[in-house]
This record gives structure tokens, sequence and C-alpha cells, in this order.
């Protein structure tokens, strides 16, 4: 997860570095949204949220090894988000319902959260599978005493444990912390391996194939299987 070459944790690369990776990731998660989701249409079944935060913190901490930017992990949201969107518009919900605007807010404070804790972890501590696997912890349980707030950004309460006012999100957040810490030192080896195939496909079919054609197609081929998914 971490960047020696540039010198700093929180180092940039060009936009155009890492936007057609940054797309395809995003197209992914947004699709492994609809397929662990896929009969969700209300509050976040037992432990679908806390799974689902740690599936998140895999994308995001993938992308923040292959961008480096706070802008990429922007754009990867997003696009989740947008994948979101489009789920609803498969199932006739509105996006000012449980099962979609949450989702979204609790996109957002995931990515808000993961930044937050990789600013404040020292860069060499990030290098090793320990320190990454610390900050998938510390994000997920950040993220997860984050997302009570979302009744006042979507005016939608967080679902709570049956017969008790108590958020889902922190009664098991102990399962999206463990889970997180794993799935974050996976998500930075993954980056890495991206990005040394990223290097491979630009000598051979060039950057402007992956931004203008692959990761387009990527996108279109992750809308149809969630086509499927939802007609299923």
């Amino acid at each position: 997860m971490s960047n020696t070459q540039n010198g700093g944790k929180m180092d940039k690369k060009t936009p155009g570095s890492y936007l057609g990776i940054v797309i395809m990731l995003g197209a992914v998660w947004g699709l492994s949204e609809a397929g662990l989701g896929m009969g969700l249409r209300s509050c976040a079944s037992v432990l679908s949220g806390s799974i689902m935060t740690g599936v998140a913190l895999f994308f995001i901490a993938t992308c923040w090894a292959v961008s480096r930017n706070v802008l990429g992990i922007a754009l990867l949201v997003i696009i989740a988000s947008l994948f979101k969107m489009f789920d609803a518009l498969l199932l006739s919900l509105p996006i000012i319902h449980g099962a979609v605007a949450n989702p979204i807010f609790a996109f957002i404070m995931e990515g808000a959260a993961f930044l937050v804790i990789v600013a404040l972890l020292k860069d060499k501590l990030l290098q090793k599978t320990t320190g990454q696997a610390m900050s998938g912890g510390l994000a997920a349980l950040l993220a997860v005493n984050l997302f009570p707030m979302v009744k006042y950004a979507t005016g939608i309460p967080a679902c709570v444990v049956a017969g008790t006012g108590y958020p889902l999100s922190l009664y098991y957040a102990y399962v999206a912390v463990a889970f997180s810490l794993a799935t974050v030192p996976l998500g930075a080896l993954v980056g890495k391996k991206v990005l040394a195939m990223e290097s491979r496909f630009i000598r051979s079919i060039g950057a402007k194939t992956i931004q203008y054609v692959v990761s387009p197609a990527a996108i279109v081929l992750c809308l149809l299987i969630t086509i499927l998914i939802r007609s299923i």
C-alpha cells in the first residue's frame, strides 16, 4: 500500500495513469454488491452489511495500491454508487430507499474511513502485511461507527437488531473488523499484481486502449451481468 519511490503515503499519481483500472475496479465492486445482495430489497440481513464492509475495503485497498490518490478512491466510490443506482432501477426501487441510499452512504463512509486511517498510520507500517491488516480493521471499525449517522444524510435510519434499537452495523462490528483484517492486505496484494499486469498490457496494447476500450467494455459487461442476476 506504499509508494516508497515517491516518498510518501499520500503521494499522488496523474489520473491518466490509473483511470482505466479504477473504472474497472468500480464496475466489479458494483457488480459484487448486486451479487452479494441479490435478494436485498430492504434492511441488510444479519451479517450481510458487515461482510459487504470487508468487500468494500478490499476494492478500496486495491484502488489505493493502484492510484495512491484520493481522487482515485472518490472515483471508485462514485462508480460503485452509480451501479447501486442502476441496480435500484432494475429492482424498481427509488434512490431514496433503505436498500439503495443507505448502502451508498456506507460506500462514502468506508472510503473516507480508509483514507483517514491511511493518513494517520506511519508509511513504514503500511508497507507490512500486519500494518495493512491493522489499517483494514481500524477502517472497518471507524466506518461501522460512522454508518448510524446515515439517518441524518438520507432520512432513513440504519437497520437495527430485531426487537432493539441497536444498529446492525455496531452489533456485528466485530465481523466487519475481522473480515477487513484479511481483505485489506489482500487488496493491497491484488493492487500490486494489477499494476504489474498493467505495465505488460501497456507495452502490448497501449494505455489509451485500456482507458478507452478495455475499461468501458468492463463496465458494459458488469452491467449486463447485473441485469442477468436480477432477471433470475
